[in-house]
């Protein structure tokens, strides 16, 4: 219940302001002098999450573990690429990238950061500067402006407390290894339309038909097989979640997604995330530990449910503490005010549910009023499925405590994120 109230005092606080987040947002990133001063008191790590603009640099930093090093003293030159110049590299850069963040991620990562605080002004054409990895960027000055190798500057001197940022509009590649990165990622990243064709076959194969699936079920049972890759790795190789594997990343949460369980995951897509307003994603990875773990444990069940274990109006208890509502009408399954796109995805440990929208806590929704028929309390008694619990005429009465609790939550939440706005 902590979890909750915490995460909904932050949506509140953010919904209030979030009229003036965009424009707040676009100001981060290039600074007016007042605000350069108040900028420059933050770090590096904390300059970039604060800007806004840099959102999938912010999950790959933190993916790799080099939060700490970009926080430290320093001082360091970053020249940090857009979440447009990560989004025009190739389908499922990204994803590979993730896949190894101690290796490959990394590497490009440290390929951005140079030692020492380098403004502009110690910038000269033809310059070659070492970065931290041990590559070598070239620095080109002309009428057009200042290049990084093949990345515009397009903001420059962006103090923080322990170096300088400059923008730029392209993720930089170490030049001895773009041929055998493009050659390796032509292979191992289909184009958009193979892509959406071997998505469509995995999906088929992951999802079988009922005569597939019993039959797959006993196969199992008898042999005690599973699907060979577990609940983050299924993820990971479908490709459409690149945003939900950053987040599971920085929560620190790969680990007890790849453990025995089983889960129950309801996976919101790629494009479920960019529907969120503006800003949201970056202030849940402002807070990887707290309101980011919550918002994804909401979208965790224990225990091992396939589509046919879920019936209209059940309750179902999340590993956050959450209850989540399902609702089936003609054919269609909703999980609170998300729709299942593509169910039974099966893993080595758990199983995956694919839903259209970010699964969010609701402040106001009641506990559906429903008395479980005595078929459906010897469902929800079954070893194997989730915690279930079906709604109550004592649940109005109980939860009036819970909504006082949680309203004082949402004020304390807003008047902190007001006084931390106003700071």
């Amino acid at each position: 219940m902590y979890r909750v109230r915490n995460f909904l005092s932050f949506m509140l606080a953010f919904a209030l302001l979030f009229g003036t987040a965009t424009l707040t947002s676009a100001q981060s990133a290039t600074p007016t002098p007042a605000a350069e001063e108040e900028m420059a008191e933050m770090n590096i790590v904390e300059t970039a999450i604060a800007a806004g603009s840099f959102t999938t640099l912010v999950a790959a930093v933190q993916a790799a573990g080099l939060v700490d090093t970009l926080s430290g003293e320093g001082p360091f030159t970053v020249f940090a690429p857009t979440d447009d110049a990560f989004a025009a590299l190739p389908a499922g850069t990204i994803d590979t990238l993730l896949a190894d963040p101690s290796g490959a991620l990394t590497d490009i990562l440290l390929y951005h950061v140079v030692v020492g605080k380098a403004l502009s002004t110690d910038l000269s054409d033809g310059m070659t500067i070492e970065t931290v990895g041990g590559g070598t960027l070239t620095v080109s000055i002309s009428d057009a402006g200042v290049m990084i190798n093949d990345a515009m500057v397009v903001t420059a001197d962006i103090k923080t407390s322990n170096g300088v940022i400059h923008v730029i509009d392209a993720v930089l590649v170490p030049a001895a290894e773009e041929e055998m990165a493009e050659g390796a990622m032509a292979e191992a990243t289909p184009t958009p339309a193979a892509e959406e064709e071997m998505a469509e076959d995995a999906m088929a194969e992951a999802t079988p038909t009922p005569a597939a699936e019993e039959e797959m079920a006993e196969e199992e049972m008898a042999e005690g097989g599973m699907a060979e890759m577990n609940i983050v790795e299924t993820a990971i190789d479908a490709g459409a979640f690149s945003t939900l594997v950053a987040a599971v990343d920085a929560a620190g949460l790969v680990e007890t997604l790849s453990g025995e369980g089983p889960f129950t995951v309801f996976a919101p897509t790629d494009d479920a995330f960019a529907a969120l307003p503006d800003g949201t994603i970056d202030s849940l990875l402002a807070d990887p530990s707290g309101a980011l773990t919550d918002v994804l444990l909401y979208h965790v069940v224990s225990g091992k449910a396939l589509s046919t274990d879920l019936s209209d109006g059940m309750t179902i208890e999340t590993v956050g503490g959450g209850m989540l509502t399902v609702s089936i009408s003609d054919g269609k399954v909703m999980i609170n005010d998300a729709m299942v796109v593509t169910a039974d995805v099966m893993a080595s440990n758990g199983v995956i549910h694919v839903i259209d929208a970010v699964l969010v806590p609701a402040a106001e929704e009641a506990a559906p009023e429903a008395t479980a028929t005595p078929a459906a309390e010897e469902e929800m008694h079954e070893p194997e499925m989730l915690p279930v619990t079906g709604g109550s005429a004592t649940d109005s009465t109980n939860g009036l405590p819970w909504a006082v609790g949680l309203f004082a939550a949402v004020v304390a939440g807003a008047v902190l994120f007001f006084r931390r706005r106003m700071a």
